[in-house]
């Protein structure tokens, strides 16, 4: 019988799913008073505001980390794709799409992620993997097709959340490079960067400021379904890779999809839930994939949070009070050996 592993990074994802996936048919709701541009600023907002105020707490202060410039431009790239052009499309497709639908579409996202990490930055996948992938596309095609009775699909509303699912694929494996570095800091200056941008931008465009309390509803779910979500999904980047962590991610519409049919009555046709047994069975196949075999880590330095687990054996060079897990710069010495992995943060290595 197959087994699913639940490590931390799994659960990591499937939570950050649950959040994002419920935040789509309430962000539906709150279209009726809110410009959709406006709307994915005050999301933003919420998120980085919010995340903000967390982090000073945590760390009773602000403390920039240590990156690179090129992990500086990969944020970069991340932010202006996931954070501003990602949202802004989707806020304008729910315009014409119903929530349910678009729940479902959002699954393109975890095969455009397994498609850039696999073609471009070079992650490995196996049959079981591809297999599921082509289950959720066959689904997203099943639930964009024509109607019969109107004789058409959900025309611009569907090109639009497929334009935020490209661009949230991007923004994936571009924070996937810098995934190592404090999670709430990454999410949390993505959040007041996009924030501000879709805000000033809907404001430009003639948007108006709704009640306050509308404004601190969608700031409110920014900061759950936007904010705590990011944090999760960039941990669970870190220790799965931006395939796998896609693929636990396209749990999510189904969530959102459950909720709009369930709580706000949306009507679901049969070829919509013949698209989610399809987009079901590829989540199943990726939930039960198993990869191991020999391979060797080379030799690097990075700083993140961990413990001294198997690839954390070394010492340190000042005076550790035993505490884990704990934060610092350490180097991993060369190492070959099997195991079962994702490719993460520490199996960064090609297949023959």
């Amino acid at each position: 019988m197959t087994r699913v592993a639940f490590s931390p990074a799994v659960a990591a994802a499937l939570v950050a799913a649950l959040l994002f996936g419920a935040s789509t048919p309430l962000a539906k709701q709150l279209l009726h008073d809110l410009h959709p541009v406006l709307l994915a600023g005050l999301l933003y907002l919420g998120s980085g505001i919010g995340l903000g105020l967390i982090r000073l707490i945590r760390d009773r202060g602000w403390h920039t980390p240590s990156m690179s410039g090129r992990e500086w431009l990969w944020l970069l790239l991340a932010i202006s794709f996931g954070g501003v052009l990602g949202p802004l499309a989707l806020m304008l497709g729910l315009t014409t799409t119903s929530a349910a639908a678009a729940s479902l579409l959002l699954n393109l996202e975890a095969v455009l992620t397994a498609l850039l990490a696999w073609v471009v930055f070079r992650e490995n996948a196996d049959r079981r993997v591809m297999l599921g992938m082509a289950l959720i596309v066959a689904g997203a095609v099943l639930l964009a097709w024509p109607s019969s009775s109107k004789g058409a699909g959900l025309g611009w509303g569907a090109v639009l959340i497929t334009g935020a699912c490209l661009c949230w694929a991007l923004d994936n494996n571009f924070t996937r490079k810098v995934s190592a570095s404090d999670a709430l800091f990454l999410a949390g200056l993505k959040g007041v960067v996009a924030g501000t941008t879709n805000t000033a931008i809907a404001l430009s465009l003639g948007a108006h400021l709704p009640a306050a309390f509308v404004v601190g509803e969608a700031m409110m779910l920014g900061l759950f379904g936007y904010g705590v979500s990011l944090v999760l999904f960039v941990l669970a980047l870190r220790g799965l890779g931006s395939a796998r962590t896609g693929a636990y991610f396209s749990t999510a519409p189904f969530v959102g999809a459950a909720i709009a049919t369930l709580a706000f009555g949306e009507h679901a046709s049969p070829l919509f839930w013949l698209a989610a047994v399809l987009m079901g069975g590829g989540v199943w196949l990726h939930l039960i994939e198993r990869h191991e075999h020999l391979h060797t880590h080379e030799a690097i330095t990075h700083t993140h949070r961990h413990v001294h687990d198997l690839h954390h054996q070394h010492v340190h060079d000042f005076d550790w009070d035993g505490r884990e897990p704990h934060t610092h710069p350490h180097t991993h010495e060369p190492i070959t050996h099997s195991h079962p992995h994702y490719p993460d943060v520490h199996h960064q290595h090609r297949h023959a």
